[in-house]
């Protein structure tokens, strides 16, 4: 008797543990998340934020997919194929623009200093801005940093006329700035140059024209949120910025551990390659002075307010120009303490 009555205890034990378990199941919110490219150096804090758990803790099931450039996590959240997404917030103000009915805001602002580029080479005759017109410039169309072109030319007193656009998709932009195909190509500064790098061509023959350092004062790449996800669940659009931020600091204090969560899920890419691109995009985009003055994932409003007049430089506002306090929402950022920055 004694021994069945153990059994049954057993049995109910095992019954109520896997009724525990379903339940801690059903209760983790799925949440889509769309990248703005493939995983690389940069993707760093978002995979180290599964692979430590930190999205499980705060009750989340986080799916993280690639994209094919900076342009596309918008159209993913915008249409709710997407819950939340990283990708350009300039590009970002101008689908709002363009899609009033679709209030997407920016949440948490990585890119604190944009990585927007134009990669040349020195053997082209490229080295300042001036030296783009009567040469060849390849850009992928859904490229955010060739979305900045307009600006770029303006600022540069470039004739635009003077420069041959060569439409190109992401994976033959380097291949042909490295075979002489163009002269000259927009990408992002860690991507870009590591890609040449990588490709045979010399570090010293590589002309890297950071836009930032060229007269556009924008904002970079941000985590974006899909209208509807965040008036539903505004809790786990709070939990997953909180979770995110854990797996940036982990990446900024330790970028040889983090970069391994991104070559588990590449399985072309080669560590010292996929470092030097995240080391580049910690040092000039993330770890900026002002995020070390301010922390990480906010802004400093009145400087989003001048670059969307920057914008205005360049595009035609088909609706009333935004001020930056309708793209951005602080609401959902983490605790100063925690976003404070390394």
């Amino acid at each position: 008797m004694i021994a069945l009555g153990f059994v049954r205890l057993g049995r109910i034990g095992l019954f109520a543990a896997s009724v525990l378990a379903a339940t801690t199941a059903s209760a983790q919110t799925p949440i889509k998340f769309s990248l703005d490219f493939k995983f690389e150096g940069p993707a760093a804090p978002f995979v180290v934020a599964i692979d430590k758990g930190y999205f499980k803790a705060e009750g989340l099931d986080v799916t993280i997919d690639t994209a094919g450039g900076s342009l596309e996590p918008i159209n993913r959240v915008a249409s709710g194929t997407y819950d939340m997404g990283f990708g350009d917030i300039n590009s970002l103000i101008k689908f709002r623009d363009a899609n009033p009915g679709t209030p997407i805001k920016a949440v948490y602002m990585v890119y604190n200093k944009p990585p927007f580029s134009i990669v040349g080479r020195k053997s082209r005759g490229v080295s300042t801005p001036k030296d783009l017109e009567g040469k060849k410039l390849g850009a992928p169309p859904p490229d955010g940093a060739f979305a900045q072109w307009p600006i770029f030319v303006q600022a540069n007193s470039i004739d635009a006329s003077k420069v041959t656009i060569v439409s190109v998709g992401f994976p033959v932009r380097e291949p042909m700035l490295a075979s002489g195909e163009v002269d000259a190509i927009t990408g992002f500064s860690f991507s870009s140059y590591i890609n040449l790098k990588d490709r045979g061509v010399p570090a010293n023959d590589i002309t890297v024209l950071l836009m930032a350092d060229y007269g556009v004062n924008l904002y970079g790449n941000t985590i974006m949120v899909n209208p509807k996800f965040a008036a539903e669940k505004p809790e786990a659009v709070k939990a997953f910025l909180r979770a995110f931020t854990k797996g940036l600091h982990d990446t900024v204090k330790n970028p040889a551990t983090a970069v391994e969560s991104v070559l588990k899920r590449n399985d072309v890419a080669k560590k010292e390659t996929e470092l030097e691109r995240l080391q580049i995009a910690l040092k000039d985009n993330i770890l900026t002075p002002e995020v070390k003055k301010n922390g990480y994932g906010g802004v400093d409003m009145d400087r989003l307010d001048k670059s969307v007049d920057q914008i205005a430089l360049t595009y035609q506002f088909k609706n009333a120009k935004p001020k930056g306090s309708e793209v951005f929402d602080p609401s959902y950022l983490p605790d100063a303490a925690l976003r404070k920055a390394d």
